[in-house]
């Protein structure tokens, strides 16, 4: 038995943390995330994910919760499916930064990430959740920078994500903020400042919501803002070796239920 007041607000990771590897939300997690809200807790999604990915999520969790997407850029009112707050990338600054990367790593394939949809060079590498929509390649790279967007997605065909980062971070980390958050050489940026942490921050303080009343839990770089931040931080035992090293508490993989355990014992 938790011997704590349980926290005001749980903010949770998606991806390779709270959903299982194949992208679902176990029955276990849905009953633990029901049981926050029951207590009267706040319920957020802190995820890299856009809007546009969170369909099935919505929908299996009923709508419940509120989502910060884009590794803090965009807030999503999960009730009505709209975005509802923005901190986007403007277009100076956009350009910058890719002809910056293109002029140091030649290698390098773009995407966007706007407020509705994205685009992507013709050699920029597709993963399965954007292969199934209808957004097309835009060879004319420039195309790219034309208007603001929530997050810039730069991907090395063979560079190890962390070694990405730091370079990507080098080059351009005076002007966007950059992080990680998969397997594979693919850095992922922000508008300078912009974080999962300093999303859920100015959430929790308009419902008067102290960071030592809130548990985190995340998986990946991206998540180190927010778990640095919170009071209370958990790490899914798959999470990333920096993740693991940084949090207060590990808790059960993914595919085992990690954060359900954990909020089963603190709402009870």
């Amino acid at each position: 038995m938790h011997s704590l007041p349980a926290p005001r607000l749980v903010a949770t990771d998606l991806d390779g943390t709270a959903l299982r590897t194949d992208g679902t939300v176990s029955p276990r997690t849905a009953a633990a995330f029901a049981k926050v809200e029951e207590f009267g807790a706040m319920l957020v999604f802190v995820t890299g994910r856009p809007p546009r990915w969170m369909g099935g999520v919505v929908s299996t969790l009923r709508h419940r919760g509120v989502a910060i997407c884009a590794n803090g850029a965009l807030v999503y009112d999960l009730h009505s499916e709209r975005i509802v707050e923005s901190h986007l990338i403007d277009v100076q600054v956009l350009e910058e930064v890719v002809a910056q990367l293109r002029a140091n790593v030649p290698e390098l394939a773009f995407s966007v990430e706007y407020e509705g949809g994205f685009a992507h060079e013709s050699d920029f590498r597709l993963g399965s959740w954007d292969r199934q929509t209808t957004a097309g390649s835009l060879p004319v790279r420039r195309t790219l920078t034309s208007r603001p967007c929530a997050k810039l997605l730069a991907l090395h065909p063979e560079m190890h994500p962390d070694e990405l980062h730091a370079t990507v971070h080098g080059l351009v980390g005076h002007l966007v903020t950059a992080t990680h958050s998969s397997g594979k050489g693919l850095v992922e940026m922000s508008a300078r400042g912009v974080t999962k942490a300093t999303a859920l921050a100015t959430l929790a303080e308009r419902h008067e919501i102290k960071a030592s009343q809130v548990v985190a839990f995340g998986d990946m770089p991206n998540d180190l803002p927010m778990l640095s931040w919170a009071g209370t931080s958990y790490a899914v035992a798959n999470a990333h070796p920096g993740v693991l090293a940084a949090v207060d508490h590990v808790t059960a993989a993914n595919d085992d239920d990690g954060v359900a355990r954990v909020l089963e014992n603190l709402y009870r």
